[in-house]
């Protein structure tokens, strides 16, 4: 670490949990963020300004004017330009020694399980049951820990699902494909935009302390927040025997 990282990271490193040490792991780690909008904006931009070394960012959708009221990384200017590579320019400002890959596909079978393999933590931050599934199978299928988020209208949640406990459940453990709801999103149901900023950071927070290898993780407790009234209810949660995704893993 050089005499510039020093200052930057200056306030990590006088922390116990994090140190000299801690930093380094985040400086070589790699962070894949599924997700580029609501959630993905705020875990992002902390990702990039602690330090984390590679972020790759996946999302194929374009920055909209409506995007702009919750959606922190993006700007005015940055309207018609993909998310993703938005999201690299916001980081890049903010840090411009992070290497960030922004990868402007839809996030398919295919694509995540070559993205997901190659991560440190992934982070799912889009708004979609069809694609958490398939980052959670992704997840399971190369062992590696999913920091999971939601919100829509003033309710959102956050967990982590990591296999690599014997007894965490994984996302369809919780939430059975089979099972899945009717689909909504805030373009019809609307969002409060400090709830997405909420979740997102704790996000980045479940995805530091898992790089950093300090505290303890979500994994096996579901958090649910309530805005109208800003209660956080915590639920146990365990690995399901009848899960078809992680029962075998």
């Amino acid at each position: 670490m050089n005499d510039t990282q020093l200052l930057r990271y200056s306030r990590h490193i006088l922390l116990d949990e994090i140190g000299i040490e801690g930093q380094t792991r985040l400086l070589a780690s790699h962070a894949l963020i599924i997700g580029a909008g609501g959630l993905g904006s705020p875990a992002a931009l902390y990702l990039g300004s602690a330090g984390v070394g590679r972020i790759t960012v996946v999302d194929h959708d374009r920055v909209e004017a409506t995007n702009l009221q919750r959606q922190i990384a993006h700007t005015t200017a940055r309207i018609g330009q993909f998310k993703a590579l938005s999201i690299a320019e916001a980081i890049a400002q903010i840090n411009p020694d992070v290497q960030v890959n922004a990868v402007t596909q839809r996030a398919d079978d295919a694509l995540l399980n070559e993205l997901v393999r190659q991560a440190d933590v992934v982070l799912d931050c889009t708004d979609n049951f069809q694609t958490r599934h398939a980052i959670n199978r992704a997840c399971v299928r190369h062992a590696k820990p999913l920091v999971s988020g939601a919100a829509l209208q003033l309710d959102g949640q956050v967990s982590v699902f990591d296999v690599r406990q014997p007894s965490a459940p994984c996302y369809a453990c919780l939430f059975p494909e089979a099972e899945t709801p009717e689909e909504t999103d805030c373009a019809t149901m609307g969002v409060f935009a400090p709830l997405v900023g909420i979740v997102g950071s704790v996000q980045a927070a479940e995805a530091l302390k898992l790089l950093c290898g300090f505290g303890e993780s979500l994994a096996g407790r579901l958090l649910m927040l309530d805005a109208r009234h800003m209660r956080w209810t915590d639920m146990g949660a365990k690995r399901q025997a009848t899960c078809k995704v992680c029962s075998t893993a």
